[in-house]
């Protein structure tokens, strides 16, 4: 199993995007890239301690590779908009790619410059060290499954996800819906 961070505005989206995704065990809303131990989802939505909202990914690089899990990330958020998504404003809702190793930045940086061709504006993804790495409250995890007619859930998690679903229908496990 390998491991891969990645954070793209709020992280229910992003964690939605990769449940029952094949080859995908395990994705977990957390906090990262913040200069404080263990921060909280208010001190990290005051923008004070310098995390973004992340998603932590486990999954088998037998059935899923890198270039595919980037391009889902590169479907589910807009990464040019600068620390935003949307109405979600703040360094918290960065585009960011937290590698965990050479392969990974490498990886990362070849995704960046195939989806450059895609988008009219430039692409302000960064690629970051993922210190200070914490997984998020209970309360966040699967957090869109739960509560997917919860007004933001409605109108924005939830067309973000059908957008991912429908590209990437193939990838998903059938029962996922």
């Amino acid at each position: 199993m390998a491991r891969l961070i990645l954070g793209g505005g709020c992280f229910w989206c992003v964690e939605g995007a990769y449940k029952r995704l094949n080859g995908v065990t395990s994705a977990v809303p957390g906090y990262a890239g913040g200069h404080i131990v263990g921060p909280t989802y208010e001190q990290v939505c005051s923008g004070s301690t310098g995390h973004a909202e992340i998603v932590e990914i486990i999954f088998d690089e037998n059935i899923i590779d890198l270039s595919t899990l980037f391009d889902v990330f590169f479907t589910v958020h807009d990464p040019t908009q600068l620390n935003r998504q949307g109405n979600d404003i703040g360094t918290q809702y960065r585009s960011c790619i937290m590698p965990l190793d050479d392969e990974q930045k490498k990886a990362a940086m070849d995704a960046i410059d195939r989806f450059s061709a895609v988008f009219s504006d430039p692409i302000v993804t960064t690629i970051e060290e993922p210190t200070n790495f914490s997984i998020a409250e209970k309360y966040h995890h699967d957090y869109y499954a739960r509560n997917p007619n919860q007004g933001y859930c409605a109108m924005v998690v939830g067309p973000k996800l059908s957008k991912v679903r429908s590209s990437f229908a193939h990838l998903y496990e059938s029962h996922a819906g």
